[in-house]
């Protein structure tokens, strides 16, 4: 998962630098391939810590949710809709939930150990 880590961090610095900039008609598309891959990422994470991670479910699932989010806005565009506003609210909610559970997850591994100290 550090290699993931690093690789985002990477990109990051690497898309900062580059200086390109997205014709404003792509910004829809970009936004939702973003927010697809950190939910996709979020969810990785939380499978990393629950020792259930699999590279394949997480690469489909990193394709895929980018592929799908960005597929709603091309339909959306093509029927004059605003589909982003379902993509938005479905990526986001998995991603507040994921983030949820990782944060529990830490919580209680860190109660354990105090209480495993505690008895010690």
């Amino acid at each position: 998962m550090l290699v993931a880590l690093l690789g985002l961090i990477a990109g990051i610095v690497i898309g900062i630098m580059s200086g390109i900039v997205f014709p404003h008609g792509f910004s829809g598309y970009v936004a939702m391939g973003i927010l697809a891959c950190l939910d996709s990422l979020l969810g990785g994470i939380y499978a990393n810590m629950q020792d259930n991670f699999r590279w394949k479910v997480f690469a489909t699932g990193f394709v895929s949710n980018a592929v799908l989010a960005i597929a709603l806005i091309f339909l959306g565009n093509r029927l004059s809709i605003d589909l982003s506003i379902a993509a938005i609210v479905v990526y986001g909610s998995r991603m507040f939930n994921n983030f949820s559970s990782i944060r529990h997850w830490i919580l209680n591994k860190n109660e354990k150990k105090a209480e495993q100290n505690a008895e010690a």
